[in-house]
């Protein structure tokens, strides 16, 4: 934890990106039930408004809500960062973070590249690990095992692969996700170092 001139103690953001179907999700949802690391690490729940997917449920997973209470939040200043993924639209609680941070607490962001970028620009010192597969085609295969999409939003998300990929260099971590209990075991090897090293 970093203490501030006017003596707030804060914890520190964690921020997981990588394309649709590298695993990043169920790396997140590992690492939070992870009892070596989950002390003192927590997540927000971001809002979104797009459908609930199987399985996912309001107020646990995300905060499902209309296009229009989205906009009105953004325009009242409510996110930390948003933005359109695929015709939908993703937002991170502002507050939620920062009472985290000032409660000592360690926040766990799952967010897309550019998201990534704006909280890196508020927040320069959050850890930011990126995601892969060990190759496109291990991609395309997850993503159309998922079978939650169309093909046309398949070959959308397949479309923004490159230039997500382009942005790996920017992180501080990169885990290639070949197996998933090796890239837990090495995600959860990053979280404490960098609470004990960057403090």
């Amino acid at each position: 934890m970093k203490r501030t001139r006017q003596g707030a103690v804060k914890g520190k953001i964690f921020i997981l990106s990588g394309p649709s179907g590298s695993g990043k999700t169920t790396l997140y949802k590992n690492l939070l039930a992870n009892q070596a690391v989950n002390r003192r690490l927590v997540k927000t729940i971001s809002l979104t408004t797009r459908m609930p997917r199987l399985g996912e449920r309001d107020g646990r997973d995300y905060f499902f809500v209309s296009r229009r209470m989205f906009q009105h939040k953004k325009k009242a200043g409510h996110f930390l960062e948003c933005e359109e993924v695929f015709g939908n639209y993703y937002g991170t609680p502002r507050k939620q973070v920062a009472d985290f941070l000032k409660a000592g607490k360690h926040v766990l962001l799952c967010i897309d590249v550019k998201g990534a970028k704006t909280v890196s620009r508020q927040f320069p010192r959050a850890v930011k690990i990126f995601i892969k597969t060990p190759s496109l085609a291990v991609l395309r295969q997850r993503l159309a095992n998922r079978g939650s999409e169309k093909e046309e939003a398949l070959r959308a998300r397949l479309a923004t692969v490159h230039g997500e990929l382009k942005e790996a260099k920017h992180y501080d971590y990169v885990i290639v996700n070949d197996r998933l209990s090796k890239a837990t075991k090495q995600l959860a090897g990053i979280v404490r170092r960098e609470v004990k090293s960057r403090l």
